[in-house]
């Protein structure tokens, strides 16, 4: 099954939620993911940018779409980004797929190398 790494950002209301009743969050988008017969694989808050990130394992792109939409309409969260991961084996084959696209860069004539 794909991989997708999440990255998350709370609004300033749910952080006051969450400071007035504390609650693992994890368990929840754990639940998430079964629903759509996926699996969460790690759960973690951070400084930064964004205030968390969640690795998830999903039967494909649509089912894990499904969650993100659920989670991002639940209006809990100021932002949601999820990136597909690929297997090394997965970058090998479309590496080896590159070379069969034959690219030609914008303006660029069909006799010019692709940029």
């Amino acid at each position: 099954m794909p991989l997708y790494l999440s990255r998350f950002s709370y609004t300033p209301e749910t952080w006051a939620r969450m400071i007035g009743h504390p609650e693992d969050r994890a368990k929840a988008a754990q639940s998430y993911i079964e629903s759509v017969g996926g699996q969460l694989h790690g759960f973690w808050y951070a400084f930064g940018t964004h205030d968390g990130y969640n690795l998830w394992e999903a039967p494909d792109n649509v089912s894990m779409a499904a969650v993100a939409l659920a989670i991002s309409g639940g209006g809990a969260l100021s932002s949601f980004e999820t990136t597909v991961l690929l297997t090394v084996d997965e970058t090998l084959d479309a590496l080896r797929g590159a070379e069969r696209v034959r690219y030609r860069g914008p303006g660029a004539s069909s006799g010019e190398p692709a940029g």
